[in-house]
């Protein structure tokens, strides 16, 4: 691996190449002849279980997926009543180029994506920072006046000064396993048990400067916006984020990312075994999902009973949830032998975060058009210290109806707005823009109804995604590591976990998939099978990367 090379999700924490293992010709493995069409329940029909259960028939195992919603999870793209393609991302919306694992099913399928309009990209014609009452406005990516310039310095100066960053973000780049452990290992034992507010008030750089500087950075930040909502999170947490450029190079997907997730269901793989050619995830199911489980149990016999809502009980060998894990305490009754109970205290000390977001449908991009009187764009992606947080202007082109999403906000801002209807939230947002615009009408350009979400209030998610707090590092390792079940009692056995919130970088779709991966490989030696001797998965690579244990 040359030094020139991007960063990648690669690691840190396990620091397999997903993307390597992947894209191998020799492929990810493979099951005896006898375990071929045998069946394995998948809970879940978004990212994680559908790339699960795409690799497993692939394999020549039958998935069998429980969905009791729609097909997508947090990959929800919401088109607007009345207009083709015009959409609005719900759950996920921006995806980081260094999500290789992601990217692979998106060049699979052939989708297309373009940069995301974020605050200072290039995407974004103009950003406008309103903080206590004073917009400043910036055309395309700078220069960024002060003081947020110098808040941005000091973010960059305490990655460095506590973290050694530059060095470990080129481990990372080089894919040095035993560089990157070391440097790594050292931090979680020093941050998992800090706040991410800690870190920059302590730090040398933030210390020079005033408490409105660490205001900024919390209100507005830089880049995609604001870190006030996360600074009660482990640092680990955030200092994941940065390493591998989760924040930084993000695109979306053009027609909806939703695309993805169904695409795959839909998709007809030529490498397939046992199969017959032309068939999907779609055929095998008769083309929709079984309905979502309402009990997982474990029989006399060995396997996982699992029931539906309509009460239809079928029993497995293996079975893989990817819901959110207060859905196991909460939607599914989960005979409690199936996990042990320090796993058990992993799953339900799961924090979530809240998250809100309120869309429109314009008639036009009009913020293209600027302004005759100033020169500038009427209207920009503005980050605020107000309700709406962040506001996002996504353009289909001139003269084609446009949408913007007048608020992304989590946490206690989206609580604000949890009770009211979406008309009383677009008439909330508007409100607050008309102070930063006082010129600019936005309700005359609007158009249909608007689209709303509020993850925290569906009883399918109850959160939009996981926040690790201090301390929760080695429920994260229980978790991830749960697809390593050699030495696991036989009760425990066969049911394994995926999804972003049980990987080390929740939030992100590159999480669902790579820890869908992993539980893939458990479930292929479950049933006798491994990978190939050149393309070792992940269960062959656990021993030489598994991830720092702390003890308890």
């Amino acid at each position: 691996m040359n030094a020139d090379q991007p960063i990648t999700g690669f690691g840190p924490d396990f620091p397999f190449a997903y993307d390597d293992w992947l894209s191998h010709p020799s492929g990810l493995g493979a099951v005896p002849e006898a375990a071929l069409g045998e069946e394995v329940a998948i809970i879940g029909a978004g990212l994680a279980g559908m790339v699960a259960a795409y690799e497993l028939m692939k394999l020549g195992l039958r998935p069998v997926m429980y969905e009791q919603g729609r097909i997508g999870g947090r990959l929800r793209s919401e088109k607007f009543q009345g207009a083709d393609n015009v959409i609005a991302e719900l759950g996920g919306m921006r995806f980081p180029v260094s999500s290789r694992g992601f990217y692979h099913y998106v060049d699979l399928l052939g989708l297309q994506s373009a940069p995301f309009p974020n605050p200072l990209a290039a995407a974004s014609p103009s950003t406008v920072i309103d903080l206590e009452g004073v917009p400043v406005y910036i055309e395309g990516t700078g220069p960024i006046p002060q003081p947020f310039a110098a808040v941005q310095q000091a973010w960059a100066e305490a990655l460095e000064s506590q973290t050694d960053f530059a060095a470990l973000q080129d481990a990372v780049r080089r894919r040095d396993v035993a560089d990157l452990k070391t440097r790594w290992n050292q931090l979680v034992a020093q941050w998992d048990e800090r706040t991410f507010y800690d870190f920059i008030a302590a730090s040398p750089a933030f210390s020079r400067l005033s408490f409105h500087h660490r205001e900024i950075f919390g209100q507005v930040g830089f880049g995609t916006g604001g870190w006030d909502s996360d600074f009660p999170n482990s640092m680990l947490e955030i200092l994941r984020v940065v390493l591998t450029e989760l924040e930084d190079g993000q695109r979306y997907i053009k027609g909806g990312v939703e695309q993805l997730p169904r695409g795959l269901w839909a998709h007809a793989p030529d490498n397939i075994r046992h199969w017959p050619a032309g068939t999907s995830l779609s055929s095998l199911h008769s083309g929709a999902p079984r309905p979502g489980v309402a009990r997982l149990a474990r029989e006399e016999s060995g396997m996982i009973a699992v029931t539906d809502r309509w009460g239809d009980t079928r029993r497995y060998k293996a079975v893989l949830s990817t819901c959110q894990t207060w859905l196991l305490t909460t939607a599914i009754e989960t005979d409690e032998k199936l996990f042990a109970q320090k796993l058990w205290m992993a799953l339900d000390r799961t924090r979530y975060m809240q998250s809100s977001k309120t869309f429109v449908m314009v008639d036009r991009p009009f913020w293209t058009e600027r302004d005759p009187l100033t020169g500038r764009f009427p209207l920009s992606t503005t980050l605020s210290d107000r309700i709406t947080r962040g506001t996002y202007l996504f353009d289909n082109g001139p003269d084609q109806p446009a949408v913007i999403c007048l608020s992304y906000s989590w946490m206690s801002d989206a609580l604000k707005v949890l009770p009211l209807p979406s008309e009383r939230r677009v008439a909330l947002m508007l409100r607050a823009l008309r102070h930063i615009y006082p010129d600019l009408d936005i309700s005359k350009h609007i158009i249909g109804d608007p689209i709303t979400v509020s993850w925290e209030s569906d009883p399918g998610f109850l959160g939009a995604f996981k926040g690790a707090l201090p301390g929760h590092y080695r429920y994260n390792r229980r978790m991830f590591c749960h697809f390593m079940q050699q030495d696991l009692p036989p009760d425990q056995r066969g049911i394994y976990l995926a999804g972003d919130e049980i990987s080390f970088t929740p939030a992100w779709a590159e999480g669902a998939v790579q820890t869908a991966l992993n539980a893939l490989s458990g479930i292929m030696h479950q049933f006798g099978g491994a990978s190939p001797p050149d393309n070792p998965g992940p269960v062959e690579q656990f021993a030489a990367l598994a991830p720092l244990d702390l003890g308890d």
